[in-house]
């Protein structure tokens, strides 16, 4: 892949570095390809479509153009370095085209395909002029992995739109001309034994101790997300403002942490809701605060994951509020950092976790007052049912961890006949 340095094009000769006993091959991007594969085609056209936010999509024939260079590039620089017994592991929307850049090379190994972000109904899939050429790119694979059932039937979607209902099998896979590509839900787990480890070890580190010395035995909220419109956080700051409206006994004595790194900022949109989150935090804390009481601390900063850790295991309320996400593990990293199963989660029906996370009190994050009362709920809870609720979501993360989602994923992948080997009769 790409190795996070924009410079001039070399000739193609990765860099090759072993760590851990992982062999990872990168090359550097040239400034034209870097703007057109990933902020272009990539951020700029299938990130807002893949979350439903079609207003937004800004596509181009030039950025199009430049993100099946860059993936055609990292084909011919791939291609040389792979074994026979190899199989190919794609993921995510950037690199959807990879494995027809490397048939067109004459690459033999099965290749499988996991996207973590949502699939769209072709309803809004249509928005994208080459939607039809994305859709046949991703049945080159042999596999085609999604975070949820919804997303499967989303592409199945696209699929009968295109092709008809003839390439649409009674198990669930498609037909792609005279081969059988699988689809199928996979989602993403945490590493919970890590995840338990850091949240324990954390409470010696300087930063988690100056922040639970801070809130003076006040109760904690907690909101982990990258800066991203497709997150929900202007529409969760004013919940949380509807909140301290609706119930002013709260008021000092509960406080809301929103860690927001930022990212594309060189993106307008980006910047935008930058400004608005500061404008909509600094408005809410004008309104309620104390002299002694900060109701939102809103940082635009990274923290380390152990860190990170430790403040959601002293968080008694964990709020995940996306308006779309594949999966979001910031809602499983939150359960599996609460080890005493003291806390609540509060998370989106829009985003992957719901469908697991089952035992969190689920909200519409349109809804500000659905959601000012579920955070209502989630503080006047009764420890028992908060240890009930938790516990029962603890134990299905540790059955559907990281490494159970990859070997289900390869378990499908690695069954598979070679790609010239027709599947169907």
């Amino acid at each position: 892949g790409w190795s996070g340095q924009v410079g001039a094009r070399d000739d193609d000769v990765p860099e090759i570095v072993t760590r851990n006993g992982i062999s990872f091959a990168t090359i550097d991007l040239e400034q034209q390809e870097f703007t057109r594969f990933l902020n272009g085609f990539s951020n700029g056209a299938l990130w807002p479509t893949f979350h439903y936010f079609l207003e937004t999509v800004n596509f181009s024939d030039e950025d199009y153009a430049g993100y099946l260079a860059v993936n055609r590039r990292f084909a011919a620089t791939l291609k040389p370095l792979l074994r026979d017994d190899d199989l190919l592991w794609v993921h995510d929307f950037h690199l959807i085209p990879l494995a027809r850049a490397l048939r067109d090379l004459g690459m033999p190994q099965p290749a499988a395909f996991f996207l973590h972000v949502p699939f769209p109904h072709v309803e809004a899939l249509r928005v994208l002029p080459v939607y039809g050429e994305l859709v046949n790119a991703m049945l080159t694979y042999d596999v085609l992995g999604f975070q949820t059932q919804t997303d499967v039937e989303s592409f199945r979607s696209a699929v009968l739109q295109l092709h008809g209902p003839e390439a649409l099998l009674p198990d669930g896979s498609v037909r792609a001309g005279e081969r059988r590509v699988v689809l199928d839900a996979y989602p993403i787990g945490v590493d919970v034994d890590a995840i338990q480890r850091e949240a324990l070890d954390s409470q010696g580190g300087d930063e988690v101790r100056r922040m639970v010395a801070g809130l003076l035995g006040r109760k904690l909220m907690i909101g982990v997300d990258r800066l991203d419109y497709s997150k929900g956080l202007v529409n969760r700051f004013q919940a949380y403002e509807r909140f301290l409206e609706s119930q002013p006994e709260n008021l000092g004595r509960i406080t809301y942490l929103q860690v927001a790194p930022l990212s594309r900022t060189d993106l307008r949109a980006y910047s935008r809701l930058r400004r608005e989150l500061e404008q909509t935090a600094g408005r809410i804390n004008g309104r309620f605060a104390e002299t002694d009481w900060t109701p939102i601390r809103y940082l635009n900063r990274n923290f380390a994951h152990e860190a990170l850790m430790g403040f959601f295991r002293a968080a008694q309320v964990g709020l995940v509020t996306p308006l779309r996400d594949g999966m979001n593990l910031v809602a499983k990293e939150y359960v599996a950092s609460q080890v005493e199963e003291r806390g609540v989660l509060l998370v989106s029906h829009m985003a992957g976790a719901a469908d697991e996370m089952t035992d969190a009190l689920l909200i519409n994050p349109y809804d500000p007052e659905g959601v000012a009362d579920s955070i209502r709920q989630a503080l006047e809870m009764p420890l028992a049912e908060r240890r009930d609720r938790m516990r029962r979501m603890r134990a299905y993360l540790e059955g559907h961890d990281i490494r159970a989602w990859a070997d289900d994923c390869l378990r499908d992948a690695g069954i598979l006949p070679q790609h010239d080997s027709p599947a169907l009769d």
